[in-house]
């Protein structure tokens, strides 16, 4: 059975992962290396590797059924449900862990509505979701790291440090908003208890803070068009899975 979408056509390409045919060569000869494509005993994969990173990138970029997806690839729904369990983590950004002395990372949660409720909550909208603290870099807009995945109505306070996000930035300089009173990051000035406004000296600082912060805001836009981050059906760890791959896709974007 022959499918409709494959790699070897680069139109393909850019809708469904963003990356120009340059950049995709550049993804498949890193994970080749890797070891994300090895020698398997048995029946081997029904699509190359370009194909099947390409089925996983249109399927977090469509959030099709397997059932829609599969027959554009010319594979069986299970046979697609393998390649995405199989490539999805191989695909997870590497996240970093050391940063020069001058790095400053900005912070913020977002919510992901899951339907997997054993790692999903109902959160502020109502739905069912987990929370995902993402952490880019002020300068760059790469994201540099992805918090553990928690159920939706822990507030991001908690979650900064029960995600591992904490951890993975040690010491660096992080700029968040003002629900992370309590962390010790970089956050608005706030009104005291009495105090009817701010002075003009802090007001200048909260709109040069709310000007720098807004660059994660934009990240979260640009990897909110991937349509699974707006309803995911997967389970397990598959929504993890899914943020850090979209995130590594964002990174080769942005860096050209």
């Amino acid at each position: 059975m022959s499918g409709v979408i494959t790699a070897s056509e680069p139109s393909w390409i850019a809708p469904f992962t963003g990356l120009s045919p340059r950049q995709f060569g550049k993804l498949i000869t890193a994970l080749r290396r890797e070891g994300a494509d090895p020698v398997r005993k048995g029946r081997p994969w029904s699509l190359p590797l370009e194909d099947r990173v390409l089925l996983v990138a249109a399927y977090w970029r469509t959030n099709l059924t397997l059932r829609q997806l599969a027959p554009l690839f010319g594979v069986s729904k299970s046979a697609a449900d393998r390649i995405i369990d199989h490539l999805g983590p191989a695909l997870a950004l590497q996240q970093r862990k050391r940063f020069r002395k001058d790095t400053v990372l900005i912070v913020d949660g977002t919510l992901v509505p899951t339907r997997d409720h054993t790692v999903a909550e109902q959160s502020k909208n109502y739905r069912y979701s987990t929370n995902h603290q993402v952490v880019i870099d002020a300068d760059t807009r790469l994201v540099v790291a992805v918090g553990r995945p928690l159920p939706g109505n822990r507030n991001d306070c908690k979650a900064w440090e029960l995600s591992g996000a904490k951890d993975t930035v040690g010491k660096t300089t992080v700029i968040a908003d003002g629900g992370y009173r309590g962390t010790g990051l970089v956050i608005p000035h706030r009104r005291e208890k009495g105090q009817t406004e701010l002075p003009d000296w802090k007001e200048e600082h909260n709109a040069s803070h709310r000007k720098v912060r807004a660059r994660v805001e934009h990240v979260f836009a640009r990897m909110k068009g991937w349509k699974i981050l707006r309803d995911c059906r997967l389970k397990g760890d598959g929504v993890h899975h899914a943020i850090l791959g979209i995130a590594r896709l964002h990174n080769l974007v942005l860096a050209g």
